[in-house]
C-alpha cells in the first residue's frame, strides 16, 4: 500500500495565505449552492491551517497523523476538530494519548458577517477530556458545552459612518455592524432586506469583485458611502 506523502513545511506567511485561499474556496462553493455540511474536507483543512496560524505551528507530517493534526511552536501535538452545523465532535480513544492540546473550531456562515472561524474550545487534552463523555470507543465533546461570550450592546460602540435615507438612518459601528435607526432607535428589521432596494436605486452592486454576494456589513458600508457621495458629504 502506498504511504501518504508527507506535508511540506510552511512558513507562517504561506499558512496565512493558504488559509485565505481555503476560506475563499469555501465561500465560492457556498455561492454555487453547496451546503456547508457537505464541505467537511474543506472545513477540516481550514481548521488545521487556522490552528497552525494561531499556534505558530505546522500541520502534522502525515495526513491523519496518529491522533493529532498540528504541532505548535511550543511542540504541543494538537488535535483539531472543525464543524459547521454538527452538535458534537469525537476523538479516537486509542490515539488520544498522543494529544497534548485540543482545539475545536466552527466555521460560521452568517448573512451579516459572512464567513468566520470561531474558537469553541482550546485546552490541554487532559482538561478537555474532563468535558467529554465516552461512547463507542471515542471521547465525545458536545458543542453545546462551548461557552458563549455575552454580547455587548452595539449601541455602546463608536459610530464610524452614517447616512440618511428617507425617514431613517443607516449606521455603521466600529465592529462593522450595520443597523437601521429611526429617531435614534435601532429598528427590529432584517438589515439586508432594507439595504438591497436602496443599493439597487443607487447602482451599488450586491456582488463583490469575486462575483459573490456581499454580506450585510460590506453592502451596508457601500450603501452608506454611496449615499454620502450623492449628498456631497464625506464619509465620517
Amino acid at each position: 500500500m502506498e504511504s501518504s506523502k508527507p506535508r511540506p513545511t510552511l512558513t507562517q506567511v504561506q499558512i496565512i495565505q493558504s488559509l485565505a485561499e481555503a476560506l475563499a474556496w469555501f465561500e465560492k462553493e457556498l455561492s454555487w449552492g453547496v451546503a456547508p455540511a457537505e464541505l467537511n474536507h474543506l472545513t477540516g483543512r481550514i481548521g488545521e491551517l487556522y490552528a497552525a496560524m494561531i499556534t505558530r505551528g505546522q500541520m502534522a507530517l502525515e495526513t491523519n497523523q496518529r491522533g493529532y493534526d498540528v504541532v505548535s511552536s511550543s511542540n504541543e501535538r494538537i488535535s483539531v476538530k472543525t464543524v459547521t452545523t454538527s452538535p458534537h465532535v469525537s476523538f479516537n480513544l486509542s490515539t488520544f494519548e498522543y494529544v497534548d492540546r485540543v482545539i475545536v473550531l466552527r466555521v460560521n456562515v452568517d448573512d451579516e458577517l459572512g464567513i468566520s472561524v470561531e474558537e469553541l474550545l482550546d485546552e490541554t487534552a487532559e482538561s478537555a477530556k474532563g468535558k467529554m463523555r465516552l461512547g463507542d470507543g471515542k471521547y465525545v465533546y458536545s458543542i453545546a458545552q462551548g461557552t458563549q461570550r455575552e454580547k455587548r450592546p452595539v449601541e455602546d460602540l463608536h459610530v464610524t459612518a452614517r447616512a440618511r435615507h428617507s425617514d431613517f438612518e443607516i449606521v455603521r459601528y466600529e465592529s462593522g455592524a450595520i443597523r437601521i435607526l429611526r429617531d435614534g432607535v435601532i429598528q427590529p428589521v432584517v438589515v439586508k432586506d432594507v439595504l438591497r432596494p436602496i443599493a439597487a436605486d443607487l447602482g451599488v452592486s450586491l456582488l463583490n469583485p469575486k462575483g459573490e454576494t456581499k454580506n450585510t456589513q460590506s453592502l451596508g458600508a457601500d450603501v452608506i458611502r454611496a449615499l454620502n457621495l450623492g449628498n456631497d458629504r464625506p464619509v465620517t
